[in-house]
């Protein structure tokens, strides 16, 4: 007979001690286990919360500035972590900004290569835990690679996707860090400071852990489980995804009665679409989505370029109640300057005209913000009522504050209040300098005062113009171009072609490898969309169109084939200042994202777009150098 073992306890531990059991013992009975055995209880798993502050967005490219993290078990803290870190490179002005971690901050910090070490023994046998955790783990692996040590294999939970299987529209309008923290009530708020991220993760892991309790999750296996389950209702729809294009495209779900539930895209709308109903779906609008769709429309595309114009027109026009963003291209806020004697900033919703556009932004109060800035520094009058030469008014106070040259009583005629218009005009199409230069100087004097929100309030408003103009003047370069094409090489050695008319794709084609393009690119111009132009930064498309064909565009390896007109941009203008106030983080959508700042021409006063031979191109023909057997290189 075998001997079962017994445990003896010895100073709070227990050793198998290999003993013949009395047989009428309850451990000599055989015993079936529970299903409570079968999985490790949350109250007896040791967690490490680990929040990263970081010089970027991208673990290949940036690095750790800050490292905070919390051992936590059955609820108790059992120690904390917190340790700046000492990049190998300054930390960007922007990301200062949010963080409130400077250089000076890290001159004496330790390095990466001490800290990682102390970090790996901190977290030994524990389960790490972060919110968004792929961002704060691809940067710990990146800096354990660095350092030369093996890469753990850690077990993760991330309390951004369970929120999401757990936390419904009606509780909290997203599963932010922050918007969690408020709804459980965390005693830290979070600060884009590691520990005090960590310490709030922590109370957003203890609220969901109760919230899961109540569903009868008590195991970390079945918190896997519940935070990457699908439903046998889901999986019964991957039919749906049957006879759908294998290459790129657009999909639309549609609803019993075919109204477009959700747009989006893909270089493989199949296998996009057949994950919808085979994998996890951590989003629970997605999940009612795939709730109510009965079937999925697809439409093929050439390439990756078509997909995204045709997604942002479908979503415009059908307007899918499960799509976030691009619904309502018609809101966007624009600065105009108005088109009288004495001409002041009108907030108008659309841009009907040839005159001075701002924008487009986002909100009213962005719009406000750049207005405000631009008003610093140009005494345009703010007054509403319509001024004529002939009729005097009384002065407001902005004229006593210097703020305002009067006009309305007289003290500026026309010509001399021409001068401010045309010092806005051209900080709006050309250098904001003076704008940049007005604020810099306030915000140092309020700096020195010790005023420091006042001085954010005005680094806010001028980076809202600068990105304003910027934006603008892209628009502006690719919108006045009656026909460009342009060529990108594939992955298998073919070429994207495109046709852009006045900022609008109009026509797009693939040509694969060892294919002469040249006929494909006439065949393309032939055959593509009759756009004509019209008033306004953007009249032929949408702005999110026209940037992304931008965007698509100033890409690596992008090829000028064609240009009728040119397409530049001033070599001092806002483009490049807004450069060195482009965000960190994802605050930015792509839509807002700057164009890399081309390189200059022989004239002074402008540069050439992304296209190398913007400025002198014409419809002339293809702008090919000698023994050319493909599209002219852009870049």
């Amino acid at each position: 007979m075998s001997r079962a073992p017994v445990t003896e306890t010895v100073g709070g531990r227990s050793y198998g001690v290999p003993v013949r059991p009395d047989p009428a013992s309850p451990q000599a009975r055989p015993r079936q286990a529970s299903l409570d055995d079968l999985g490790r209880p949350l109250a007896e798993v040791t967690f490490v919360v680990v929040d990263l502050e970081t010089t970027g967005t991208s673990a290949a490219t940036s690095e750790i500035t800050e490292i905070g993290a919390v051992r936590v078990r059955g609820g108790e803290i059992l120690a904390e972590m917190s340790t700046l870190v000492r990049p190998s490179a300054g930390i960007p002005p922007m990301v200062s900004v949010i963080t409130g971690i400077t250089d000076a901050m890290v001159a004496t910090a330790p390095a990466e290569a001490e800290v990682v070490p102390t970090f790996l023994e901190f977290a030994r046998g524990a389960v790490l835990v972060a919110h968004n955790a792929p961002f704060d783990l691809g940067f710990l692996r990146a800096a354990v690679e660095r350092c030369g040590y093996p890469q753990p294999a850690w077990e993760h939970l991330d309390t951004l996707r369970v929120a999401r299987r757990v936390i419904s529209r009606d509780e909290a309008p997203d599963c932010r860090l922050g918007t969690l923290a408020r709804l459980f009530r965390s005693t830290t708020a979070p600060c884009h400071r590691a520990l005090a991220d960590a310490q709030a993760t922590v109370d957003v892991l203890h609220g969901l852990f109760e919230r899961l309790g109540n569903l009868g999750v008590r195991t970390l296996e079945e918190v896997h489980e519940y935070s990457s389950r699908v439903s046998s209702a889901q999986r019964r729809k991957r039919h749906l995804a049957d006879g759908l294009p294998t290459g790129p495209g657009v999909y639309v779900f549609r609803g019993a009665d075919g109204r477009a539930l959700y747009v989006g895209t893909s270089r493989s709308v199949r296998s996009r679409v057949r994950t919808y109903f085979t994998a996890s779906e951590p989003r629970t609008r997605m999940a009612e989505m795939v709730a109510l769709a009965e079937r999925v429309d697809a439409i093929g595309c050439a390439h990756a370029l078509e997909a995204e114009v045709r997604e942002l027109r479908l979503i415009a026009e059908h307007k899918p109640p499960y799509n976030r963003r691009s619904r309502f291209p018609e809101r966007a806020v624009y600065v105009r300057l108005t088109d009288e004697p004495f001409p002041r900033l009108s907030r108008v919703r659309a841009a009907r005209d040839d005159g001075t556009y701002l924008g487009p932004f986002g909100s009213v109060r962005e719009a406000d913000d750049a207005a405000d800035a631009l008003l610093a520094a140009v005494p345009l009058r703010q007054c509403t009522p319509r001024l004529s030469p002939r009729v005097r008014r009384p002065a407001c106070a902005l004229a006593d504050l210097g703020r305002c040259g009067a006009p309305c009583d007289g003290r500026e005629d026309v010509d001399a209040y021409a001068r401010h218009v045309a010092a806005a005009r051209a900080a709006i199409t050309g250098d904001p300098a003076p704008v940049v230069a007005v604020a810099t100087r306030r915000m140092d004097r309020l700096a020195a005062e010790e005023r420091y929100e006042e001085a954010a309030v005005t680094r806010d408003r001028m980076i809202a113009f600068v990105r304003a103009a910027a934006r603008g003047q892209r628009l502006a370069a690719l919108t006045r171009v009656p026909e460009l094409v342009a060529a990108a090489p594939t992955a298998d050695a073919g070429w994207d072609l495109v046709v852009v008319r006045y900022g609008r794709l109009a026509s797009a084609v693939t040509v694969a490898r060892g294919i002469d393009p040249r006929p494909w690119v006439d065949a393309a111009v032939a055959s593509a969309e009759t756009v004509r132009p019209g008033p306004g930064p953007a009249p032929c498309a949408s702005v999110e169109e026209t940037e992304r064909i931008g965007r698509w565009l100033a890409g690596s390896g992008v090829r000028l084939v064609r240009l009728d007109g040119t397409w530049s941009w001033p070599a001092a203008g806002a483009t490049r200042a807004a450069r060195s106030y482009a965000a960190p983080t994802t605050a930015a959508t792509p839509a807002t994202a700057a164009t890399p700042t081309p390189s200059p021409t022989a004239t002074a006063s402008t540069t050439a777009g992304p296209a190398a031979a913007a400025s002198t191109a014409t419809a002339a023909g293809p702008a090919r150098p000698p023994g050319w057997t493909g599209p002219a290189a852009v870049n």
